[in-house]
C-alpha cells in the first residue's frame, strides 16, 4: 500500500519523512540518541510545515515511531495507525541486535568519523527494551491516542507483540486480515474512515 497516494486521494495533507542516516538524510549518531533523537525529528518537521496537530501512521519500525512521538507529545497527535509493529519477538530475541551490528558495519566503512562508543550506545538506546522498544507496557497501557492496528505475524513483527498492543491500547482499532491484494480496498477503506473519524473539525487533515 503507497499510504501517501491513497492519503492524499483520501483528501489528506500527506508528509512521508525522510529517515535520519536511512535514505538521503545523514546526521549525526551519538551515543546518547534514541527514539528520542527521531520524534525530535518528526515534530521538528511538524513545526517547519506549520502542523500544530496530526495523525501518524508507520509500517514497521514506523509503528514505533508513531507510538514515540505519541508519547513524547500525546496533545499533537491525534491519531496513530500502526501497521505491521516490529517489537522483541521472544523466539529471536536478539533480531535487532544482529541487524544493528550489521547496520554499524556499513556505517563504520561509510562514516568512519562514528566511533564504536557511539553506535554501542545508540544500538542499546534503540533496541534495549523488551516489547516495541520506543516504551513500555505501562505507556501503552496508559496511552490515549487513538489507534488503528494492522498486526504483525513475522520474526520482526510478531504476532505475540500486536496481540499485546490490542489487549493494552485502551481506544484500539484492530483489522485481522489486512495483508494481500484481495484486502487492499478494505484496509484502504478502513484506515481513512478511521483517521477521518479522528480528525478535527474544521481543521487541515494532515
Amino acid at each position: 500500500m503507497d499510504w501517501t497516494c491513497a492519503l492524499a486521494a483520501a483528501g489528506f495533507i500527506a508528509i512521508a519523512m525522510d529517515q535520519r542516516n536511512a535514505g538521503r538524510s545523514r546526521a549525526s549518531v551519538e551515543a546518547d540518541h534514541g527514539w528520542h533523537t527521531y520524534a525530535a525529528d518528526h515534530l521538528a518537521l511538524m513545526d517547519h510545515l506549520g502542523f500544530d496537530r496530526f495523525h501518524v501512521l508507520g509500517g514497521c519500525i514506523g509503528g514505533s515511531f508513531c507510538m514515540m512521538a505519541a508519547k513524547t507529545a500525546p496533545d499533537r497527535v491525534v491519531a496513530q495507525v500502526l501497521q505491521n509493529p516490529i517489537g522483541r519477538n521472544p523466539e529471536h530475541p536478539d533480531f535487532f541486535e544482529n541487524m544493528h551490528a550489521d547496520w554499524s558495519g556499513e556505517m563504520r566503512s561509510q562514516r568512519p568519523e562514528i566511533t564504536e562508543a557511539d553506535l554501542a550506545g545508540f544500538g542499546r538506546n534503540m533496541w534495549g527494551g523488551d516489547f516495541v522498544f520506543c516504551a513500555d507496557r505501562d505507556f501503552v497501557r496508559g496511552c490515549r491516542t487513538p489507534s488503528f492496528l494492522l498486526p504483525g505475524s513475522d520474526i520482526p513483527h510478531p504476532a505475540k507483540t500486536s496481540a499485546e498492543l490490542a489487549r493494552l491500547l485502551p481506544e484500539v482499532t484492530v483489522l485481522a486480515d489486512w495483508r494481500g491484494p484481495e484486502h487492499l480496498a478494505e484496509q484502504e477503506r478502513q484506515v481513512v474512515r478511521f483517521l477521518r473519524a479522528h480528525t478535527p473539525s474544521g481543521g487541515r487533515a494532515a
